[in-house]
């Protein structure tokens, strides 16, 4: 089925704009309550981020589901991982988010997960496709569905997240948060401090306006500021919906999720407890993929984004994986990518070696990675002759110290042409030569 509104991520868009607006989120509300209480799921969770939008939205969607006989959670502000481990905590039926995550305000977005905490299956998706065009056809008043607020969601949450790393104590660290004014603002400071840690916060005034603005995982450099600024142990970054994670070192020095996923790896496989191997997408840095296989432990990659990275974990039956941006899967401990989770495992490893951030990396050394972007008039330019030729003579260049990667954007015209080796002018000439080729092929 060719799908007009459901991506690989749930639904997103700027507000405003089709297909994100206020009647768009009624009907879609209407659609899934009527898919959902046909399969006779009738109590459904809607948490939300910080975003200004999220409370028209809220209201929208709750009465789509109401109007369609069934009711309704509200958990207000809360981390998109929240919503899914709670989902799964109340017994609901299914768990809606209102995010765009990492992007602007002016953006927004909804994304759905099931009774198990886990992405809905296409099935359902499709079927709520097919009813979107639909009129809504309210149900008999004494069958309308009840709306209630959840007031302990919050508290929940936060002792899940403790649970993860049971017996870990925080005490005698200086730790900074970056919240990025998002989801995460009342809850990941709760945590961390509860776990014994002394706590500074930044990002953590959200208007509505100013998520992800100059802060948060996107925008590290107020944390590095920070951090240096306050002498701390180290900082962590969150985005807006709070399922990615960066982290910055003693020295101000930013770690990005390929680090933090070796790191994690490193003290799973020294305590005996990682599950199988590791995997990590198309742009996972190489020198994470040598490191592990130093260590004997398997890597595999997948298609850039999260529901691909599950696939492989699924496939594998492993638990572990992730993406370069922070948003890293630890299925061990929860169902979906969550960044404060990962934080507290990176964490934990640092408490079972005795070493601070800055030193544990160092058991892994990133490559120069290079990326440039080159606007065609056709994407299929890939597969040129003349193209396939060039890759294939860079690669050859590189003699297995590297890696060559064209990768066709799924929204814009252009090309993206990444090379990634130990020689930082090396990689710079072979990506300046092959865009040169895709241009010219084009």
């Amino acid at each position: 089925m060719s799908r007009k509104y459901f991506g690989t991520d749930g639904i997103r868009g700027r507000v405003g704009d089709a297909p994100i607006t206020p009647e768009f989120v009624m009907k879609l509300g209407y659609a899934a309550g009527k898919v959902f209480a046909a399969q006779g799921k009738r109590k459904i969770l809607i948490g939300k981020d910080t975003r200004i939008s999220g409370y028209m939205f809220e209201s929208a969607l709750e009465a789509g589901l109401s109007a369609a006989g069934v009711d309704i959670g509200l958990l207000g502000p809360m981390p998109t991982p929240g919503i899914a481990y709670l989902t799964r905590t109340f017994s609901a039926d299914a768990g809606i988010v209102i995010s765009a995550s990492h992007n602007p305000y002016y953006d927004n977005g909804i994304k759905f997960f099931s009774a198990d905490g886990t992405k809905l299956d296409d099935e359902t998706e499709n079927a709520i496709e097919e009813l979107l065009d639909h009129p809504i056809e309210i149900v008999a008043s004494d069958a309308l569905g009840k709306a209630k607020r959840i007031d302990d969601a919050a508290g929940r949450y936060v002792e899940f997240c403790k649970s993860t790393v049971f017996g870990l104590s925080l005490k005698g660290m200086r730790i900074v948060l970056d919240c990025a004014h998002g989801a995460t603002y009342q809850i990941a400071p709760a945590v961390f401090a509860e776990l014994g840690a002394e706590v500074i916060t930044i990002g953590d005034k959200p208007d509505g306006l100013n998520i992800n603005e100059h802060v948060g995982s996107t925008s590290p450099k107020a944390l590095q500021v920070k951090v240096l600024e306050m002498d701390a142990d180290l900082g962590i970054a969150f985005d807006g919906d709070g399922d990615r994670v960066a982290m910055v070192d003693h020295k101000g020095e930013l770690i990005d999720g390929d680090e933090l996923i070796f790191m994690i790896a490193k003290n799973q496989y020294d305590l005996g407890t990682l599950q199988g191997g590791v995997v990590g997408t198309l742009m996972s840095n190489m020198g994470m993929e040598l490191a592990l296989k130093d260590l004997g432990i398997p890597f595999v990659r997948a298609n850039v984004g999260d529901r691909y990275v599950m696939q492989q974990l699924q496939e594998h039956n492993w638990a572990l994986g992730g993406e370069n941006s922070g948003h890293i899967l630890c299925l061990d401990a929860h169902t979906t990518g969550d960044g404060i989770i990962a934080a507290l495992q990176v964490l934990k490893a640092l408490s079972g070696h005795g070493q601070k951030l800055h030193d544990y990396k160092k058991g892994m050394s990133k490559f120069p990675q290079i990326m440039e972007n080159v606007k065609v008039a056709d994407k299929a330019v890939v597969d040129h002759p003349e193209v396939l030729a060039a890759v294939k003579e860079a690669e050859k260049e590189m003699a297995g110290r590297g890696r060559i990667l064209l990768r066709p954007s799924g929204t814009e015209p252009v090309v993206r042409v990444m090379a990634e080796g130990e020689d930082t002018a090396q990689v710079q000439g072979l990506v300046s030569l092959l865009a040169g080729v895709v241009s010219n092929a084009s």
